[in-house]
């Protein structure tokens, strides 16, 4: 997660899945475009250049309103995510790195790594299942809606790292609140494919 949250021009999140951030130097070049107002800062973070001081925002609200394209990336996250942290043969729910994906259709079977053949399943599942199709999983898979994947996601909890964000994001579980994510983070790589780039 990188530091600025950004909103659509309806001041709700660009993106749920993965969440709209950016960080800090994409955030002031976008302020600095025109394409987006300051909604909050952060207190004590200020940047400084030979001429410009400013505090860093900590929401931004862009200027047009961005369409979500509603397309949703085949990921290991975003499946299990789909079937809410749980295993599709036990229905037991596990922590993300108790998870992982398996083939409905084995792939020497010709089975594909896609959405209708690819279920979350616990390690065990996945041992006791190996290459064999006899288990099937509780619920038959299916390539999500980014508005389902987003409302599963709003259902878990998420860590932010500014209490202003908690207000734009519409969450229906737990917000934590952890400063130190920002700088954790802070070297993460911008995805690219977010819309309003």
């Amino acid at each position: 997660m990188h530091g600025t949250l950004v909103l659509n021009a309806d001041a709700q999140p660009v993106s749920i899945v993965p969440l709209s951030t950016v960080d800090w130097h994409d955030a002031v070049r976008i302020i600095y475009l025109g394409r987006a107002v300051v909604m909050e800062e952060y207190d004590l973070w200020v940047v400084r250049s030979p001429s410009v001081q400013m505090r860093m925002p900590s929401v931004i609200m862009l200027k047009e309103y961005q369409q979500h394209n509603g397309k949703v990336e085949f990921s290991r996250y975003n499946v299990i995510l789909r079937d809410n942290y749980t295993c599709q043969y036990c229905k037991n729910k596990f922590p993300f790195k108790e998870l992982t994906f398996d083939h409905v259709k084995p792939r020497r079977d010709g089975g594909k790594t896609e959405w209708d053949n690819i279920v979350a399943a616990c390690y065990p599942c996945n041992q006791k299942k190996a290459h064999y199709a006899k288990m099937k999983p509780k619920k038959a898979p299916k390539q999500p809606s980014y508005w389902e994947l987003a409302e599963v996601r709003k259902r878990r909890p998420i860590t932010v790292p500014n209490a202003f964000w908690e207000q734009y994001l519409g969450w229906k579980s737990e917000v934590l609140i952890d400063e130190s994510v920002v700088l954790k983070n802070s070297v993460e790589v911008l995805d690219e494919n977010l819309p309003f780039f």
